[in-house]
């Protein structure tokens, strides 16, 4: 019934009241990062002038509170638990992290994407998990380095396949993000040479009711092998 009261084909009466949940309240409560000291210090230089920068895969290790920290407290989305396969990525200049990525497994119907690959439905339910979504990539507001983002973004990518596979025994072929254009436009992706695929239809995937219920983004892609097109349709 609720599933037709959001598809607007029945009218259900208004909520009396909500039952507190106190089981619930405590799972949010679980997953929110706990606040970990850094130095915010603004960094201001230029790329060549800020020195080596190290790449570090940071799930499952001492610094991964920092980076949920920060993605709380930094990012505009803030910070979700992911599922299914995923890396947490932090870079560092010296000791000063300056930048954070999160992959994760990629959508599982995403019609821009799929139209780009050309991909039958078998062969993207078989080859989904060679594809990696970026959930989140955040420069601190305290790091101002012009050219930062896009030359991060595209050693990042470089490096991604192989960091997948010491963890999970497989590579990613392709890289997926979304850009939400009313917040930015995607200038970093795009100087890394990311393509544009389309654009979302503005729902979520739990969607009900196939009306628009959210921003509509722009989707991006990444080839991350040469011949990602043949692995993906084999």
């Amino acid at each position: 019934m609720l599933a037709l009261h959001r598809g607007g084909h029945i009218e259900l009466p208004a909520v009396r009241r909500r039952l507190h949940n106190p089981l619930a309240a405590q799972q949010v409560a679980r997953r929110r990062p706990h606040p970990v000291p850094v130095d915010r210090t603004p960094l201001r230089t230029s790329l060549r002038e800020l020195g080596p920068l190290t790449f570090c895969q940071v799930r499952r290790t001492p610094q991964e509170a920092l980076f949920n920290w920060l993605i709380e407290s930094e990012h505009y989305l803030g910070y979700t638990r992911a599922v299914g396969e995923h890396l947490k990525f932090m870079v560092y200049a010296g000791v000063r992290p300056v930048a954070l990525f999160a992959w994760s497994s990629a959508a599982r119907h995403l019609g821009p994407r799929d139209r780009h690959l050309g991909w039958s439905l078998e062969a993207r339910r078989r080859n989904i998990r060679f594809l990696a979504y970026n959930t989140r990539y955040l420069i601190p507001s305290w790091v101002q380095v012009p050219h930062l983002a896009s030359h991060l973004l595209s050693r990042m990518t470089r490096m991604l396949c192989a960091e997948w596979e010491k963890v999970y025994g497989h590579g990613v072929y392709f890289a997926e993000t979304f850009v939400d254009t009313t917040r930015h436009r995607g200038t970093c992706y795009r100087a890394a040479n990311w393509q544009f695929l389309g654009r979302t239809q503005g729902r979520g995937k739990d969607d009900l009711t196939h009306r628009p219920n959210r921003t509509v983004k722009d989707v991006l892609g990444l080839p991350l092998v040469s011949d990602f097109r043949e692995r993906l349709l084999a």
